[in-house]
């Protein structure tokens, strides 16, 4: 009889000692399976969300980790020239980037669209339009899918060269103007002042500006007050200020803010504050990495080329902001995987030790007989593949729900509560990298244990090297088997 069929018969006849080890194996592979599920489930969740928020990053001063530095009197913060964003935005991890210098602009005549709500009073300036310079002719928001063009067209290459006063207006502005493509726009800039008698006109200054094109929102819209999802004070804001967006060169944007700087320094009641103001240029960059997974890489590639007191955003980091308790408990079932393989080795290399023990008799009179050490081992870690591999099976079922269980335990307990509740209304940058609005209750609602191509592999490799690791100590012991001695 050769040492399979030796191996199915053990297996069979000894149904006891089968049953005993099945047990061992099928309790340890379930804390195996459901740990593995967790943590698969945890890195699709982090994975699929971050996709989702998409890979821009921008530049801005580190607040949180350089106050001390500013706030010492002698510090500026250097302001970051054209010529580094440019040099940042060769880097083989971006797809394209832009640069923007914004402006705000007060209006009377031109009129701006406004909330549906009272919460309206709240906002300051709720008369006026947000002007976004673009270095970029086919304008990023739009490449990224924050906006749509409804008719006419972007801007070329010489209109953003020479900054001509050409711009993008959304339709619901074009609507409540009577304005479309083609359409000379007047901007009626007032600069006002705000003294202890009041607010105060100084001047007011015509903007011509062309319309080359109509865009709507795609991720945004102001909701209707008896809307029953009514959106959040913070939405309301993003939705009313991209709708009063108008796009422009860079180079328009800076004239409208050195013309606006220089009539305030000649009437303002304070004219100091706008000494030398005309005379800056500031921009935000903003790149599109062509992967979310090259985020750090990138931070770390871009880091030593910012000025001090700089730091690289990213919108995915929003969700390492909230996503805590996704974080904290891929942590916990990374630990428990590893207990339990630790566990298993221990647990079933001494459970198939004590059988070996018990067999000595057996293996001494196979060995006397003439049959090869490999043949005999090849026969105990046949018996055990065929007992291990039919718990692995079963486990890997009941692991998955008890994953399943565990964890909804674990999301809806107090030991993870406090991982990221406190950055529910968490918006990057004022809205310049993402206008999604993601919650914790979003991230929770992304969970989802369920069984997959890579939880299954993960699990069987995870298993059976386990068990064949197991298998050592008991494979050392038939080696140093002596058939005289045992016959005697």
């Amino acid at each position: 009889m050769n040492f399979i069929k030796r191996a199915l018969y053990s297996v069979t006849r000894k149904k006891g000692k089968s049953l005993i080890l099945f047990a061992v194996i099928f309790v340890l592979g379930n804390v195996i399976a459901g740990a593995i599920a967790i943590q698969q489930s945890t890195q699709n969740v982090e994975k699929n969300v971050k996709k989702q928020l998409g890979g821009l990053a921008t530049i801005e001063i580190d607040y949180e980790n350089n106050q001390d530095l500013l706030e010492q009197e002698d510090f500026v913060p250097e302001q970051l020239k054209v010529e580094l964003i440019k040099k940042i935005g060769k880097s083989p991890y971006l797809k394209y980037y832009d640069y923007n210098t914004m402006s705000w602009v007060q209006t009377k005549d031109l009129k701006a669209v406004t909330m549906n709500s009272e919460d309206s009073e709240n906002f300051v300036g709720t008369e006026g339009f947000s002007l976004k310079g673009t270095n970029y002719s086919k304008i990023l928001d739009i490449e990224e899918k924050k906006i749509k063009l409804v008719s006419g067209s972007t801007f070329t290459q010489e209109e953003i060269d020479s900054g001509k006063n050409v711009g993008l207006i959304s339709k619901k502005v074009a609507d409540e103007n009577g304005l479309s493509v083609g359409d000379q726009m007047i901007m009626d800039s007032r600069g006002l002042d705000y003294t202890e008698n009041g607010e105060k006109e100084l001047f007011k200054t015509d903007i011509p500006i062309k319309i080359i094109g109509i865009f709507e929102p795609m991720s945004v819209e102001v909701k209707d007050e008896k809307d029953k999802k009514k959106p959040t004070t913070d939405q309301q804001f993003l939705s009313m200020e991209q709708l009063n967006t108008v796009y422009l060169p860079n180079k328009a944007v800076v004239e409208i803010n050195k013309n606006y700087s220089e009539q305030m320094k000649k009437t303002a009641s304070d004219s100091s504050m706008y000494e030398g103001y005309e005379d800056e240029e500031y921009y935000t960059p903003v790149y599109v990495l062509k992967n979310p997974d090259d985020v750090e890489a990138f931070k770390q590639e871009t880091q030593p080329l910012l000025p001090e007191a700089y730091k690289v955003i990213a919108s995915t980091d929003q969700y390492d902001k909230i996503g805590g308790s996704m974080n904290k408990m891929a942590k916990i079932s990374g630990y428990v995987v590893w207990i339990a393989v630790i566990a298993a080795l221990l647990i079933i290399s001494l459970v198939v030790l004590l059988f070996m023990r018990d067999r000595k008799h057996e293996l001494g009179i196979y060995l006397s007989l003439g049959d090869k050490r490999g043949h005999v081992m090849g026969q105990i870690i046949l018996e055990l593949l065929l007992i291990s591999g039919i718990a692995l099976i079963l486990s890997l079922i009941t692991g998955n729900f008890l994953g399943k269980i565990v964890s909804e335990s674990l999301l809806n307990s107090d030991f993870l509560a406090t991982a990221g509740g406190q950055m529910d209304n968490f918006l990057i940058n004022g809205g310049i990298l993402n206008n999604a609005d993601l919650t914790t209750d979003d991230i929770l609602n992304a969970y989802e244990v369920k069984f997959s191509i890579a939880y299954i592999i993960s699990y069987l490799v995870v298993g059976l090297a386990t068990v064949l690791l197991s298998a050592v100590l008991p494979l050392l012991y038939i080696v140093r088997l002596n058939p005289k001695k045992i016959m005697m």
